[in-house]
């Protein structure tokens, strides 16, 4: 019997791509803190997302390649397009800040940004402890924190909202920030699916 050793580099790209996630957080908080200065910030941005999508497109033609894998196929697919889906996400924020010419950052958007990135930190935290299952426990933990998160950014994005509607006199500003703020908020709800297939993972091969 000929033993053929599963290819572990998925671990690998899936990591490289947790740290590309959190780049992209990263920035786009300096493109909220610093606003006035953001066009070549916001390009960046779009960079990191071109970055990541390769590595994404690897997973996959790696996965199809590939006799055994050290996870499910369908949990690689889903994994690195969620992972991937954070900072698309992201990236749709910033760059429609940029477009519709949004006079300044607001509280709200501040607030979720900070959320989002203390998501982004504990899914880079559980990526990179995946190949090792003694990290079981610390995954699970984690995903528990991120749930916590979510839920955060569902009130702030519904607080936000209802300020938006009471306040904004301007039909259009009401728009731009009502798009902008549930991209964010949905790239918290993104970190959690992303969380959602780790524990799966976990629970499967556990």
């Amino acid at each position: 019997m000929i033993f053929i050793p599963k290819e572990e580099k998925f671990f690998d790209h899936f990591e490289d791509l947790a740290d590309k996630i959190e780049e992209g957080g990263r920035l786009f908080m300096e493109i909220v803190d610093n606003y006035d200065h953001s066009e070549g910030k916001v390009a960046r941005m779009k960079e990191i997302e071109h970055e990541a999508d390769k590595i994404t497109h690897l997973i996959y033609e790696k996965m199809h390649k590939t006799f055994l894998t050290p996870l499910d196929r369908e949990d690689i697919y889903a994994l690195a397009n969620k992972m991937d889906s954070i900072l698309d996400l992201i990236e749709a924020a910033a760059a429609r800040m940029y477009l519709y010419k949004v006079k300044s950052a607001s509280r709200e958007i501040r607030e979720l940004g900070i959320i989002v990135n203390n998501s982004i930190a504990l899914v880079k935290m559980i990526v990179h402890a995946l190949r090792n299952k003694k990290n079981a426990e610390m995954i699970m933990k984690a995903c528990v924190e991120i749930n916590t998160l979510e839920n955060e950014g569902d009130y702030i994005l519904r607080q936000a909202m209802a300020r938006l509607f009471e306040q904004e006199g301007d039909v259009f500003e009401l728009i731009k920030w009502k798009e902008i703020l549930e991209r964010v908020e949905e790239s918290i709800d993104t970190c959690e699916d992303v969380s959602n297939i780790v524990e799966g993972i976990v629970l499967k091969h556990g």
